[in-house]
């Protein structure tokens, strides 16, 4: 079984200039269930189909499967107007890979930060550019924030 531990924080990008990202792609993602979060995503050259269990202090059950390119655009479409567009870009930091999310569309302005952990309780070395946690607010989870008509930051 696949465990995700991870925790959420929103962002000042303004404290982000000029540092170095080791990579970054945009993203398209669509759900197509919520209870269990079955979605569905689409990068610049591949795509996945993921499913996560309920959030329980910070940690979910995660099962991510790589499926054809194809499928994943045909499967998006089943999702309609209710497609995130974000852009990923990964920068390492205090002994952690860090996922930042900067957000495109109706949500344009929002950054969300996110970093995993090996447990619960792991000790995360915080930047200065990460400003209020939001790892147990249902607000910001991607699967309800398809579907808000827009939260800026």
């Amino acid at each position: 079984m696949a465990i995700e531990i991870e925790r959420k924080f929103l962002v000042d990008k303004r404290k982000m200039r000029g540092l170095k990202f080791s990579s970054e792609e945009k993203i398209f993602q669509g759900y197509l269930s919520r209870d269990p979060t079955v979605r569905v995503r689409l990068t610049d050259e591949r795509g996945f189909l993921t499913i996560k269990s309920t959030t329980c202090d910070l940690t979910r059950q995660e099962f991510e499967y790589e499926i054809p390119l194809a499928d994943a655009e045909q499967l998006l479409k089943l999702c309609g107007r209710e497609v995130l567009k974000k852009y990923r870009r990964k920068i390492f930091y205090g002994g952690h890979l860090w996922e930042v999310d900067f957000f495109a569309g109706r949500h344009a302005g929002l950054v969300i930060a996110e970093v995993e952990l090996k447990s619960p309780d792991e000790p995360v070395k915080l930047p200065d550019w990460v400003t209020k946690e939001v790892s147990n607010n249902p607000r910001y989870f991607n699967s309800n924030l398809v579907r808000d008509k827009g939260i800026r930051p």
